[in-house]
């Protein structure tokens, strides 16, 4: 949803219209982390760090380079992409623990179903992990996410063009073991299988 008073730089100045941008954007958001981290508390953590950011990011969203989804997805990647970096660096998780003790019994029992119902989306994800990170980043996006070509190359940053030949290359590199790949790895009907590198049409808008 664009153009609207609620739109991210008008939520970030406003409470009431953050809490409905978020209350239109977090189910997005936390599928799109629970794709790729397999413990409910790192979720919830995430998902809040990543609307954090949207309130020093809001200023950078334009409505004619995406949609609000496809820039929120980019800001995510960069926060599970710093998480990442984090885990591998630290093996102490004190901010982890004292998070945990804010959730209550029902979220958790929430976010493990959310976990469980993308666990296939994760699978997905690990068999593009062979895939340049250029490639790889374009491929999720599109058969994972289901972005189109253009929220992809928005949500990354890039050119459509460059985003139609990354797609390209991942599709060549990944078509000989996509044979091999469990079918419907990966929600939806839009490009929601691997089966999508053997030339499905999902995702080319």
């Amino acid at each position: 949803m664009t153009g609207n008073r609620g739109g991210p730089a008008e939520a970030a100045c406003d409470p009431q219209l953050f809490e409905e941008f978020y209350r239109r954007h977090v189910d997005a958001v936390t599928s799109f982390v629970a794709r790729r981290v397999t413990d409910a508390h790192t979720a919830a953590d995430l998902t809040a760090e990543i609307f954090l950011a949207v309130l020093d990011s809001a200023h950078t969203y334009r409505p004619s380079r995406g949609s609000e989804t496809a820039w929120l997805y980019g800001i995510a990647r960069n926060v599970v992409s710093s998480e990442y970096r984090r885990v591998a660096q630290e093996a102490e998780r004190v901010r982890r623990i004292s998070g945990r003790r804010l959730l209550e019994a029902d979220d958790i029992v929430r976010l493990e179903d959310k976990l469980d119902a993308q666990s296939p989306a994760r699978r997905a994800l690990a068999a593009l992990k062979r895939l340049p990170p250029g490639e790889r980043a374009v491929l999720e996006l599109i058969v994972v996410d289901q972005l189109t070509v253009t929220e992809a190359a928005a949500a990354l940053g890039i050119r459509r063009t460059t985003a139609r030949v990354r797609l390209h290359r991942a599709r060549k590199a990944l078509r000989p073991e996509a044979a091999g790949l469990p079918p419907g790895l990966g929600p939806g009907p839009r490009g929601g299988s691997l089966s999508f590198v053997n030339g499905g049409t999902g995702g080319e808008a």
